[in-house]
């Protein structure tokens, strides 16, 4: 509106939603880093590119968290700026809601595909 743009893409499209709590953002998180999964262009979290997920999973929670411009995960709360949640419950968190298989979407991770937890080859 305040440059004046008309169209589908500007007017109807997008939708902004307040998240308010620590779940909202989780869920939010999973919904997003599932869009290459979802969309059948990637068959597994670590597969798909450009994703917050990916990332994490390709870079050590150890190195720099501004260096890869995303919030840290830490269930201790020791950081004020960190997403209180443990990164390998956010991974099966992710792995277990792509599972699921719901009738509009084209994709979905495997029931034969192994956790990803196992997968990746953490304990």
């Amino acid at each position: 509106q305040e440059d004046s743009c008309r169209g589908h893409f500007w007017e109807a499209r997008f939708k902004s939603q307040a998240l308010l709590d620590e779940q909202a953002l989780l869920s939010c998180m999973a919904y997003v880093d599932l869009n290459p999964i979802r969309a059948g262009i990637a068959e597994t979290p670590e597969q798909s590119a450009f994703t917050s997920v990916k990332q994490r999973i390709e870079t050590p929670q150890e190195q720099d968290a501004i260096a890869l411009a995303l919030k840290r995960f830490d269930p201790r709360e020791a950081e004020t700026v960190a997403i209180s949640y443990d990164l390998h419950d956010y991974l099966e968190l992710v792995d277990y809601t792509g599972r699921a298989i719901h009738p509009t979407k084209r994709g979905y991770i495997a029931a034969d595909t192994p956790p990803i937890l196992v997968r990746l080859g953490i304990d």
